[in-house]
């Protein structure tokens, strides 16, 4: 029987690397995303190559829509072994002042209450199986805490303290947590080419490596890794695959100028 992974934020990007990756590597994948075009058309790629893939509709700001993802998966594939919470909200480029207790909120369901409600979901299952891998998808930005995405960074970091929470307490489970903070060609980085593209090339050009991440290429090994047997005694990780930008502390701020 395939193992089977949930992936949010699916649909393109990141999320859509890791449900590649994992699917070409015979996982059972499913695609959550509210992008229902792009997320079914997804799923029939990877079906046509012979993987086994699922789409659900997913607003992963939503409770209700976050817990009946995995319940559905648990009761139609019958086990959730890899959970990979890569959703977010985008979030506007705004000084702290001038953000709005609802964009806070916002972020905070969609980046670290969705990963917490997708995890609580799938703790009892991965308990009685003795075996659970989740990753969350983390962010420099909190880390280096870049200006203009107070919200986001706030969310993010929350995040990472409780995958190291969450790692300490279900270690005994078999259950590892570890996070990933990816320096990647996202598509917020593509329109940041598209409508900045010098800002583009003087955030690449900080990188070490010189250049920003491929999600397949360079990122979705990683998580795949983190899900293998071979990581199962790490856990409470955060992993900085960027290239070296967080070695280099990548000057945000300078950005504006």
């Amino acid at each position: 029987m395939n193992q089977v992974v949930v992936v949010t934020g699916a649909a393109d990007g990141l999320g859509k690397a890791f449900a590649t990756r994992f699917a070409q590597a015979g996982y059972e994948v499913v695609i959550a995303d509210i992008n229902d075009d792009a997320g079914e058309a997804l799923a029939r790629e990877l079906r046509a190559g012979t993987a086994r893939a699922h789409y659900q509709h997913c607003d992963v700001t939503q409770k209700e829509q976050v817990e009946a993802l995995i319940s559905d998966t648990l009761e139609q594939l019958g086990a959730v072994d890899v959970l990979i919470n890569n959703a977010v909200p985008p979030a506007a480029l705004t000084p702290i002042e001038e953000k709005s207790d609802e964009e806070f909120q916002r972020q905070l369901n969609g980046g670290f209450f969705a990963a917490r409600w997708a995890m609580n979901a799938a703790f009892h299952t991965m308990k009685e199986r003795g075996f659970g891998r989740v990753i969350n998808l983390c962010s420099l930005n909190g880390v280096n805490a870049h200006p203009q995405t107070a919200d986001y960074n706030v969310a993010k970091e929350a995040l990472r303290a409780l995958t190291r929470t969450a790692a300490r307490e279900w270690a005994p489970h078999g259950i590892t947590v570890n996070a990933i903070c990816p320096g990647a060609i996202t598509s917020a980085f593509l329109a940041m080419q598209e409508f900045a593209p010098e800002m583009a090339e003087r955030v690449s050009k900080q990188v070490p490596m010189g250049y920003m991440g491929d999600p397949y290429e360079d990122i979705s090994g990683v998580a795949l890794f983190l899900a293998s047997k071979d990581a199962r005694y790490m856990t409470g990780n955060t992993l900085f695959v960027d290239g070296g930008g967080h070695i280099n502390g990548i000057n945000w701020a300078s950005l504006f100028d």
